[in-house]
Formats: structure tokens, C-alpha cells, sequence
């Protein structure tokens, strides 16, 4: 956040490797694989989770209303007008490559998400559940929207605007993945899955840029607004992850039968799946940023000759 010091502005240099993206994509799909086996395919997995979606009952009207709400405004519309923006970004700094990148990694992110969910990954019923919980809805359609689109944003804006654009777009992902939970609308693994499928499309959208040598080292000086909201956004998701650990933690260690029905054990894991939520939404979006660090696409170099362009 803020402007550049005078001098210095970013410089293309050849040394952008492309494998941090291969290496990111392949942990991304490790979690999808992991994130499935063991909720989906596993009695205490669906039992947990099931939990979490009668606790969610319990949550205040005015929760239940703003988490509706929110995920009620993305509709293929908006979704539409975030891809058209997105686009319209990287045409205005004449940057094509760009402009198709993020493009891509919306649309092949909804590709993978509801392809996932309608025809590969199945649901096994392993416990005794009523019809509204056998649905497969693994990964959260909604949250993959809200991630990839944040991707995209990273992807197409200057690094001088990234700090400023992750402050508006974000905390809004962040809690996207959260309100799935608070809404009924998905499970915690819909969510973590959709974390991972998301960020296996913005590596992939990188490394294509990597490859081509569009994208270059910021030369310029440390950034303290951004630093300081990174670190703000890293505290909230360790306190996030560690208070889910917590709450889905302590009833395992202690036995506690999950499949049946229990107001406080079912809000408690409820409580649970909304932290661990957020908190892996945070935890993908600050690994993203990460891999961007002091990484910029406004390149003199970014359509030069194959032969000076970054090196795997």
C-alpha cells in the first residue's frame, strides 16, 4: 500500500522460476485428495460434519440472514461481471497475457469445481442420515469463486495496487468461506477442497506466466501498510485455525460419538467448522500472496524473445 519511492520502479530480469507454481499446484491437489478421503470417505468424517450442519441451526437469525446474503450475491451475473472486469484490467495496461490468465482461472476453477461435484466424486453414505445431508456438494462452488477471483486480482493488478486490492477483496473471500458453513449452504471439507482448487488454478495461470516471462522482480522498497495487514490477516487465521482445532479436537480425543445428536456437542462442532473455514481461507490466500511476493507483471520484457525470458 502506497506509492513507489522515487527510483524504483520494478525491472524485468530472466530469473522468475516457474517451478514454485508446479511445486504449490501439486500441494493444492494433495489437500483436495486428503481433504475428500478422509471426510467423505470416512464414518467419523461424515459424522463430524453432519454434526457441524445440525449446530449450524442454532446460529442467531441475524447470522443465518448476513451469511445468506452474502452468498446469495454470487450468481452467475456477478460472476460474469467479475470475469468481464478482470479482463478489462489486464486489456488496460495492455497486457493480454494477463487479461487471459486471470480470465482462466476463474472459469477453469468453476470447471473443476462442478465437474468434481456432478460427475467424479462421489458420496458414499456410511452413516445413518436424513436426505438433506447426503448430497454431495464437495467443493463449495461458492467458495471457489470468491478465491479464484481474489487470485485473479492478484494476477492482473500492478504490485504497487496488490496491497490495496487484497484489503478490499481479500477479507470478503475469507468470509465467503466461512458463511458456507454458517448458511448450511456446504461442509468444511466443500470448503477446503474449493480453498485447493482454487489455488491449483492461480499456480497454473502463474506458471503459464512464468513460462512466457511476463512476470519479473519488483525492485522496489518494503511496503509497511501492506506488511502490516498481512500480519494482522496472519494472526486472525492462526487464531482461526487454532480455536477449530480446538473445538473439533477435544470431542475426538475424548471419544465423543458424533452421529448422535447433541445441542452443545452439535454447536460446538458447528463452531469448529466455521473457524477451521475461515481459517484455511486465510491460510490459501495468504500462500498465494506469498508465492507473488516481490513478483510483478509490469515487465519491459514481458513479450521479448523466447530466449531471454524466465527459465524453469
Amino acid at each position: 500500500m502506497g506509492n513507489n519511492r522515487p527510483g524504483s520502479a520494478p525491472v524485468a530480469t530472466p530469473t522468475i522460476r516457474s517451478t514454485r507454481w508446479i511445486a504449490a499446484a501439486v500441494a493444492s491437489v494433495l489437500v483436495l485428495t486428503i481433504s475428500y478421503l478422509s471426510a467423505v470417505w470416512t464414518t467419523r468424517g461424515q459424522a463430524t460434519e453432519n454434526a457441524a450442519l445440525r449446530g449450524a441451526d442454532q446460529v442467531s437469525e441475524q447470522d443465518f440472514s448476513a451469511a445468506s446474503e452474502a452468498l446469495g450475491h454470487i450468481t452467475i451475473a456477478t460472476l460474469a461481471v467479475a470475469v468481464i472486469l478482470i479482463a478489462l484490467v489486464g486489456l488496460v495496461r495492455r497486457r493480454p497475457d494477463l487479461a487471459i490468465a486471470g480470465v482462466a482461472v476463474i472459469v477453469l476453477g468453476q470447471v473443476i469445481t462442478q465437474a468434481l461435484k456432478r460427475f467424479v466424486l462421489p458420496r458414499p453414505e456410511l452413516v445413518e442420515v436424513s436426505s438433506n445431508y447426503t448430497q454431495n456438494s464437495f467443493p463449495s462452488g461458492h467458495t471457489t469463486i470468491a478465491m479464484t477471483v481474489l487470485f485473479a486480482v492478484f494476477i492482473v493488478v500492478p504490485h504497487r495496487w496488490r496491497g490495496i486490492a487484497a484489503l478490499v477483496v481479500l477479507t470478503w473471500a475469507i468470509g465467503i468461506g466461512a458463511y458456507t458453513t454458517t448458511a448450511k449452504w456446504h461442509r468444511l471439507s466443500d470448503t477446503i477442497g474449493a480453498d485447493a482448487v482454487a489455488l491449483l488454478c492461480g499456480c497454473l495461470a502463474a506458471w503459464w506466466l512464468a513460462r512466457r516471462g511476463s512476470l519479473c522482480h519488483y525492485q522496489g522498497g518494503v511496503r509497511r501498510g501492506r506488511v502490516v495487514y498481512v500480519v494482522i490477516v496472519a494472526a486472525l487465521t492462526s487464531i482461526s485455525l487454532a480455536l477449530g482445532a480446538a473445538l473439533w479436537g477435544i470431542p475426538h480425543l475424548r471419544g465423543t460419538d458424533l452421529s448422535i445428536p447433541d445441542a452443545a456437542q452439535d454447536y460446538t462442532a458447528y463452531l469448529g467448522a466455521h473457524a477451521l473455514a475461515a481459517g484455511f481461507s486465510g491460510l490459501t490466500a495468504l500462500a498465494f500472496w506469498a508465492l507473488w511476493h516481490r513478483v510483478d507483471t509490469t515487465c519491459r520484457e514481458a513479450f521479448a524473445p523466447m530466449h531471454s525470458r524466465a527459465v524453469n
